[in-house]
C-alpha cells in the first residue's frame, strides 16, 4: 500500500512470522546464535566483503581490476537495498513469538541488505576463485538473519535477488571490458 510520504507499507504476513518462530525453534541455540552474530557483524554495511575484495586485489595483481569491479558492484548492491529500503520502510520483526538477538542500525527490514552483500560477493568473488561460494554463502547469511530475528523470509529472499540481479550486471560488465 503507497502511503502519503510517498514510501510503501509491506505488512508481513502471518505466515512468514511462523516461518520466524520455526526457523529460530530449530536453530536458534547458544552456538549458533553467536555465529549469526559474528557473521551479522562481519556482514554490517558489506564491510567484511568489501575488505575481503581489497585484499583479492591486493593479492592477485593479475586480476586486481576485476576485482576491484566486483568490489565496487558489492558496494552498489549494498546501497541499493539501503535505497529500497528506505522506499518500503517495511518494519524489522515485531511480534512476541519472534526474539532478537543481535542490535541493528535501523528498524527498517526490506530487503535484507547482508543477504543482498553476501549474495553478491558470493557470486562475484566465487566467479574470481573458481569457488561455488554462493552455494555455502547465501542459505548460510539468509539463516542468520532469521535466527536473529531481524528479518523476515522475503526480506531475505529479495535481498538476495537484488544481490544476485547486481552481480549478474557486474559479470556482464567485467565481460565486455575483457572483449
Amino acid at each position: 500500500m503507497l502511503e502519503p510520504d510517498g514510501t510503501v507499507d509491506v505488512p508481513p504476513a502471518a505466515a512468514e512470522v511462523r516461518v520466524l518462530e520455526a526457523v529460530q525453534g530449530a536453530l536458534a541455540r547458544p552456538p549458533v546464535v553467536s555465529v549469526a552474530r559474528g557473521m551479522s557483524f562481519f556482514g554490517e554495511h558489506a564491510a567484511g566483503w568489501l575488505a575481503m575484495g581489497a585484499v583479492g586485489a591486493l593479492v592477485d595483481r593479475r586480476r586486481r581490476r576485476d576485482w576491484i569491479t566486483a568490489t565496487a558492484a558489492v558496494a552498489v548492491a549494498h546501497g541499493a537495498s539501503v535505497g529500497i529500503k528506505r522506499v518500503v520502510r517495511r518494519p524489522r520483526p515485531d511480534n512476541p513469538r519472534v526474539q532478537v538477538h543481535v542490535g541493528t542500525p535501523s528498524r527498517l527490514s526490506f530487503p535484507s541488505a547482508h543477504a543482498t552483500s553476501t549474495t553478491a560477493a558470493a557470486i562475484l568473488f566465487g566467479a574470481l576463485l573458481r569457488k561455488p561460494l554462493a552455494a555455502a554463502l547465501v542459505p548460510t547469511m539468509a539463516l542468520s538473519r532469521m535466527v536473529l530475528g531481524v528479518h523476515y523470509p522475503t526480506d531475505v529472499l529479495a535481498g538476495s535477488a537484488l544481490g544476485a540481479a547486481v552481480a549478474v550486471a557486474a559479470r556482464r560488465a567485467i565481460r565486455k571490458e575483457k572483449r
